[in-house]
């Protein structure tokens, strides 16, 4: 069974940074993708980004491009989002989740509802 567990949100002005960790335990997830989700009060969960097992493949979501880096260490079986620039808009409560159904899967875009674990979020607020 694998948890996620993340860390690093809070409440920062806009145009700050924030760093978000997600630990997974469990399982080691070194083969798999993982993603950033993040989900706003009364609107639906939405793509963040995503990075490949290797960290060699990396995907964003077009409003996060240029701001947002996401990273891994796959010896502290650890994703990271390193959040620079942000916006009032981008509060939410951001989402780690890994998809375990695919090992080694490369440059392979994995939608939202191929990820098969969720950690239980953390909260970011952006104020302005």
């Amino acid at each position: 069974q694998v948890q996620l567990v993340e860390s690093g949100g809070g409440l920062v002005q806009a145009g700050g940074s924030l760093r978000l960790s997600c630990a997974a335990s469990g399982r080691t997830l070194s083969t798999y993708a993982m993603g950033w989700f993040r989900q706003a009060p009364g609107k639906e969960r939405e793509f963040v980004a995503q990075i490949s097992w290797s960290g060699g493949t990396t995907y964003y979501a077009d409003s996060v491009k240029g701001r947002f880096t996401i990273s891994r260490d796959n010896a502290k079986n650890t994703v990271y989002l390193q959040m620079n620039s942000l916006k009032p808009e981008d509060t939410a409560a951001y989402y780690c989740a890994a998809e375990t159904t695919r090992r080694y899967s490369g440059s392979y875009y994995f939608s939202q509802k191929e990820f098969d674990y969720w950690g239980q979020g953390t909260q970011v607020t952006v104020s302005s």
